[in-house]
């Protein structure tokens, strides 16, 4: 998806929500939101492990239709339409059973997966180009190729019932862990899913690793780095702004690399980046 945010007056992207609703209400207090002249775009996982994941889902459903949002889908939006769908039970944890419970629930979550994985924006007063994703874009993709890969698994998650599900029960797993061009079917499906939704740790060759969750200053594997630490063909013409990686705290990665999961639903920041300032925003989860 592509958006022209030349004609807004201010355009946010918004960190990970996971259903902190009273956090998303007091972020947009503090940057004085109009959703007039203003657009948000959420980068991903709007559900589970917060207080209100309905609320969420249904207030950024109602910005979408007033032309004034967008959202990234996330690893724990994909959960929630393959628990819609029976491929996942359903997790205490993840307090989302009142959305499957909502008389909208259904609809809610249809309309979530018609979301793209991917949003690239560009602001033609400044010429600045920006991809927008929940977890990051391995440096062996150039924007040419990001946009194709998912855009192919966008029609799968858009399309009937049937091969929706077909492709939602082979969506989890870890391997093949790293891109080979002649994948095919759902397993290359799968592998361009977990690059734009899971990717934290990657090597050289842009294998991932899938255990590492912790911060910049811990031990990661042997052989392993942040995706981000390998400069790719992208970062020469994007921006990229992701989500997804809470123990990074939305910290400063460099010009180009914007981190914006502020960790909110673990006692962390629900933070918005100005795309046409570069200004960071954030507050704390009044919950």
């Amino acid at each position: 998806m592509k958006i022209d945010i030349t004609d807004y007056r201010h355009v946010y992207a918004i960190g990970d929500l996971q259903g902190c609703f009273a956090a998303l209400k007091a972020l947009l207090k503090e940057i004085q939101f109009d959703a007039s002249q203003d657009f948000i775009i959420i980068t991903g996982d709007l559900v589970a492990r917060g207080e209100d994941s309905l609320s969420c889902l249904r207030f950024v459903k109602k910005l979408y239709d007033q032309k004034a949002a967008a959202t990234i889908l996330g690893n724990h939006d994909l959960t929630l339409i393959a628990t819609a769908r029976g491929i996942k039970k359903i997790k205490e944890k993840d307090r989302t059973q009142d959305i499957f419970d909502a008389l909208d629930g259904s609809d809610l979550i249809d309309w979530l997966r018609h979301q793209p994985l991917l949003i690239e924006t560009i602001d033609q007063n400044s010429n600045e180009h920006t991809a927008i994703v929940h977890a990051g874009v391995p440096h062996i993709w150039s924007i040419e190729q990001v946009t194709e890969y998912a855009s192919e698994v966008e029609q799968v998650l858009q399309a009937d019932l049937e091969r929706l599900d077909d492709f939602l029960k082979e969506m989890y797993g870890s391997q093949p862990n790293v891109w080979d061009e002649a994948l095919t079917e759902n397993t290359r499906l799968r592998v361009i899913t977990n690059y734009l939704t899971r990717m934290r740790l990657s090597d050289a060759q842009s294998a991932l690793e899938f255990e590492f969750k912790a911060g910049l200053d811990d031990p990661m594997p042997a052989g392993y780095q942040p995706w981000f630490n390998f400069i790719g063909e992208i970062e020469h013409s994007h921006r990229i702004i992701f989500g997804h990686w809470a123990a990074l705290q939305a910290k400063p990665i460099r010009e180009n690399i914007i981190a914006v999961d502020g960790g909110c639903v673990w006692g962390g920041e629900l933070v918005a980046y100005q795309l046409k300032t570069a200004e960071k925003f954030a507050v704390s989860n009044p919950i």
